[in-house]
Parts: structure tokens; sequence; C-alpha cells
């Protein structure tokens, strides 16, 4: 097998991630298959969404794309992708070893267009000292506990802190309490948005917001201290954050030891966001074999622990413990995979976070009762799900 395939993807430049892509992995690669050539592209991420618009109007994509989980479904919609359950043999054999949540992103209208690439969640991440301060002696690991505990902290500290108010940032709290956002279609919203267990999540943290017992953070706020240093600092105890948070950390204030525990869990179980990026072939591309052997590569042990040295989690439950041992606190995470889910999977995914978002402000804001934000909320999504 031999030729030129095209690999656009959003490597971060400044670390580790494109040197071992560029050096190690797709040299690799080529060497194992002589006579073929994979360019990468590095697109910044903030560029990549319109980059992809853009080169699907103009017939110009890559064989192969690093595409963030929202935007496949979109991909998919426009006929852009090729459905990889449909042009790769062996996909139910990677498909096995994928976390349930990081796969799922890659599911529209019963076919799989893409694989899970690396991914990534998030857990309460927590300064022991500030809660002992309090009188706090153990980390909240349920939504009553940390209810229950908001009031202890006081003199301008939280016990949490959130820095956003939109699907990434609320829908643990919704799913944990029992609640959903859409049905399991991902048809309406109506009778799962605004349920009564989604409403009693927005309006728990609505409540702590009126007691002061949340920052303005949740609305977005810019100005104040953002959760990572206020957590570092003490003036928050607990934030929930991806692993990104623990280099950052370091760096910062390396002098805090932050710590970790799963979401805090209601009457839905434990349950977190599925963040990261799938690996997803073009329609257009002029050399599918080679484009379907390189995503083959990519998802190799080989490939993926490479990648996983430099902070890309694997979504492959198969790699569980060997990536474990590379940091101390991706345990945390893996474990969370287990049970997290992924934001709805729908073209108009950006659409709908933006309504849920400026609903959630309202409420926040005593504009509206979280009841009417969620019915308001869901009316408006409901059109956008019927487009499919």
């Amino acid at each position: 097998m031999s030729g030129d395939i095209t690999f656009w993807h959003a490597y971060s430049a400044g670390g580790t991630e494109v040197k071992t892509l560029e050096k190690t992995v797709i040299p690799n690669f080529e060497k194992l298959h002589p006579g073929t050539t994979v360019k990468a592209v590095q697109v910044p991420s903030d560029q990549m969404h319109q980059k992809l618009v853009t080169g699907v109007a103009s017939g110009s994509l890559p064989d192969v794309i690093r595409a963030d989980i929202v935007t496949v479904p979109e991909l998919a919609k426009l006929g852009v992708l090729t459905p990889l359950s449909e042009a790769m043999p062996d996909f139910d054999t990677y498909a096995k070893k994928m976390y349930p949540g990081p796969l799922s992103t890659n599911k529209y209208k019963g076919k799989y267009w893409g694989l899970p690439l690396d991914t990534n969640t998030k857990v309460v991440v927590y300064n022991k000292e500030a809660l002992s301060a309090a009188g706090i002696t153990s980390v909240p690991r349920t939504l009553d506990e940390l209810k229950a505990a908001a009031p202890k902290m006081g003199g301008g500290k939280y016990v949490f802190a959130e820095g956003g108010s939109g699907g990434w940032n609320l829908l643990p709290f919704i799913w944990s309490n029992g609640g959903e956002m859409t049905d399991p279609e991902v048809t309406k919203a109506t009778g799962y948005l605004n349920g009564p267990k989604s409403v009693a999540a927005l309006q728990m943290l609505i409540d702590m917001y009126n007691a002061k017992q949340l920052p303005q953070a949740i609305l977005g706020a810019s100005g104040g201290v953002g959760p990572t240093d206020g957590v570092a600092k003490g003036t928050y105890a607990s934030m929930i954050d991806g692993p990104w948070a623990f280099p950052n950390l370091k760096t910062s204030f390396p002098n805090f030891a932050p710590q970790t525990s799963p979401v805090f869990s209601g009457e839905g179980g434990s349950i977190s966001v599925v963040g990261g990026e799938d690996i997803v072939m073009t329609q257009g591309s002029q050399n599918k074999a080679l484009a379907a052997e390189f995503i083959r590569y990519m998802l190799s042990d080989e490939a993926q622990l490479a990648m996983a040295e430099t902070g890309q989690l694997s979504a492959q439950s198969t790699l569980e413990s060997k990536v474990s041992a590379m940091e101390p606190f991706y345990q945390a995470y893996l474990e969370q995979l287990k049970t997290a889910k992924a934001r709805p999977a729908t073209p108009q995914w950006a659409k709908i976070d933006d309504i849920f978002t400026k609903d959630a402000q309202q409420a926040f804001q005593g504009k509206m009762t979280a009841q009417q934000a969620m019915d308001d909320a869901a009316a408006k999504i409901d059109p956008l799900l019927a487009q499919g």
C-alpha cells in the first residue's frame, strides 16, 4: 500500500503533541508502509471549525481529520464523511475497545462516522486544606453533601466553583441527578430538559448561588477569581475540571497538591461529561484504503501510548492500566470515563448549547424560574432537533 494522504489536526504546537506526532508517530507509520507520505497540517483549534466549513464549500478537505467530538454529526450531515462502520470491515474490533461515552460521539443516524482518537472528562479537583479550614472533614461526594457543605464556608470563600453555565458545565449535575437533556434518540428536549430531575439539578445550583454559596464565575463572569486559581489559593475548596488542570497548576502553583474525587453523585450516579476528538475519513479522499490504514495505526497501542505521553488520554479501556501508570492523576479520569456521557450528538449542538446557556443564565439572574428557563429552552431546542 502506497500513496499520499493529508491529515488535519489541532494538536497543540506549544507542547510535545505536534513534535511526537511529526517526529515519532507519522514516521513510524510511513516505515510500516514504504512509499507512503502523510502530510500533517496543524490547524489551531479555534480555527478548525471554520476551516472545515470552508473546506466543505470548496471541496478541499483532507483525507483524515482529527475532529472535535461535537462537530462529527455536523460533518456527517453535510455529507463529507465516510462512515467508518461501513468503510472498515474490522470497525467492531476497534469499537469494542472504547469507553461507551467517547464512542457514542460518533453515532449519527444509525451509523458510526468515526472512532475516538483521544478523550477527556472532568472530575472534582479539590483543596484539602481549604476544606479542613472550614471544618469539612472530607470532600463532598454527593449532590446532597455538596449542598450541606456549602453554608460552612464563609468570609468570601466557597466550597465549590464552576466556570460557566453551558452544557459542558451543567450537564454533569443534570445527569447525576437523574435528568437528561434529550430523549435517547436525540429527537426532542421537551419532557427531558424541562423534566423534574433536570430542573431540580439547576434549582439546586440556583439556590446555592442566591445564598452566595457559589461565585459569579458560574455566569462566565470575567474579572473575578477563576476556578483553577481559586482552588489553588484556597478561595474555592473544589471545582470540576479536566486533566489539563494538573500541568497548569503545577506550573503556576508548584507547592499546591490538588486532590481528586468523582463528580458529585445523585440519583443518576456520578456522571461526568465527555470531551476529546474523533478520527474521521472524508468522502472525498482519493485513497480511502490508505486513509483507513492510517486510522488503524493512530488507534494502535503504539500510537495511542505515544500520544498519551503528551497528555492525550486514550479512549480505549484496554489501555487503562498502561495509561494510568504514566501520571498519578490519570486514574481518576479513566475511572470517571466508565460512566461519563457525551453531549447530545446532533449537528445542531452549537445552537442548542447557546439556547441552554442563555436560559440557564436567565434563571441564575432571577429573570426566570428554573422551570420557566428549561421550558423555554426545550421549546426552542425541539425544532432544531427535528431538523436532524
